[in-house]
Order: structure tokens, then sequence, then C-alpha cells
């Protein structure tokens, strides 16, 4: 199937998706749990397919700025659907799913000089996987901590907005936020020890700013998650710890990226 038809077809579903969010939290529409996840699926399988053609090809792996974004949108779809069928996670779709759209309309309309992985080279592979996984992860603590920090605030002054009033509890709102950050420092380590293994120089001058920021931002969640239980850390300042440590780790992962693939035109 052609890229141009996947990544129309992607957009559509991703689309009708978020559409279709925005009704049920307005209470315009009732959908149920089963369409939502089908609409979810497509999508996923279509963004899938366009990977296939983008990212993969010719036996290597092409990790541009721009292709490296469709595959962790990709991904974050994955772990939001997944997440959707045991956690009321649905109010971030509707910032998923545009984000998701965004990058598969990058990556048609633009083209940036990269380094590629060969298929055969599993610790490389395994290092990349588990980074940008980690990185989904985070991606959606982001998110989770912008809704957090919406709903305590709104909650403080008695604003009674659509979005506050589909958000579940504030105490599983939080839970939910430092099971993200569990799970993403817990991928992060494995990376970062994966990278020394394998990497062959981890300090390199294309790699030192990627793994000064990786280590920073580390050390922001395991502070975060420390405070959480030493000092009861919750509400608003676990919002801003959670986006302090995502900036830092979006920094590394693509402050180094966009300089040298889109600004110096080479490869990372």
């Amino acid at each position: 199937m052609g890229t141009l038809i996947l990544a129309v077809t992607s957009l559509l579903l991703y689309s009708i998706g978020t559409a279709l969010q925005a009704l049920s939290f307005r209470g315009r529409v009732h959908t149920s749990t089963a369409i939502t996840a089908l609409i979810g699926l497509l999508a996923l399988t279509s963004h899938g397919l366009l990977i296939a053609q983008t990212v993969y090809r010719h036996g290597v792996f092409d990790f541009g700025f721009f292709q490296s974004s469709v595959l962790i949108s990709w991904l974050i779809v994955l772990l939001l659907l997944a997440l959707s069928l045991r956690k009321p996670v649905q109010s971030l779709f509707l910032a998923v799913y545009p984000m998701a759209g965004l990058t598969i309309i990058m990556v048609l309309i633009t083209h940036s000089s990269s380094r590629v992985v060969a298929g055969d080279s599993y610790g490389m592979l395994s290092h990349i996987a588990l980074s940008v996984t980690a990185y989904s992860l985070f991606t959606l603590a982001a998110l989770q901590a912008v809704l957090l920090y919406m709903q305590n605030r709104g909650l403080k002054q008695n604003y009674n907005s659509v979005l506050i009033r589909n958000l579940p509890p504030l105490q599983t709102m939080e839970s939910l936020l430092f099971e993200l950050v569990w799970a993403g420092v817990t991928l992060l380590v494995l990376a970062i020890t994966t990278g020394a293994l394998f990497v062959e120089d981890l300090f390199a001058q294309d790699l030192a700013h990627k793994t000064f920021f990786s280590l920073l931002s580390l050390v922001v969640f395991i502070a975060l998650l420390i405070g959480r239980y030493v000092k009861g850390w919750r509400g608003a300042t676990a919002s801003r710890w959670t986006l302090a440590g995502c900036a830092l780790l979006m920094m590394a992962f693509y402050g180094s990226k966009f300089v040298l693939e889109l600004v110096f035109q080479r490869g990372a």
C-alpha cells in the first residue's frame, strides 16, 4: 500500500478518534469502549504500516529526526491504548491523537540526514528500543502532569470546565502519574545501561549532549520519587518536577538530533 494512502488513512482515523473523544467529553455522543478501541487499533495498524515504509527499509532502520518522531508517536498511541484497558486515561487521547497525526504529516513533507542502524545490530537496537519506550512513557507522564496541574488548579479555584468534570479523582490522577514515572525511570536506567554496554563511546562529541541530559533527567525523576515517598510531594509540585524531567529528556533525545540533522545537515 502506498505511503500517501497509509498516511491519509492514519490521519483520518486519528481525526475521527479525536472528534469522538471531544464529543463524548461534551456529552454530545456516547461511544462504547469497544468502538473507541477499534478506531485506535485501526489507526495504529495503518500508522505501523507507514513506519514499515519510512523507518525500516532494505534491512536498516532510519532513525532520523522525523522518522524517530513518527515511530515514537506510534509507540505512545500503543501504550495509551493498552493503558486505557485498565486505567482512566481517555482524556490523554485528545492530545496524543493530534500529536501522532502531526508527526505523520511532518515525515511526509520533510527529510533529515540521519544515521541508519543495521537490522542485525541487536545490542544497539535494544538500546534504541529501551530509549524510545522510556521517552514514550515520559511523554505520557508529561501530558498526565499537565492535566493534574490543571485539575489541581481548577479545584482550588472552583473552576468547573468540561475537561475538569471528565477527569478521574485527583488521587487517581496522581497515582497514575507516579506509575508512569516509575515505569519510565526503570526503562531509562536500562536504556542508559545498554548504551554504556553497546555504544562505542557514550561521551563522544555527538553523544555527550544526549548522555548528559539523559543522566540529568534521571536525577530529576529519582529526586521526584524520593520526594514523593519522603516528603509526600503531590499535586502541582509533582507536576512541575515531572515536566522539568521531561524537558531535560526532550533536550537529550531531540536536542542533538535537531542541531546535527536539521541545522548542520549531517547524520547524528
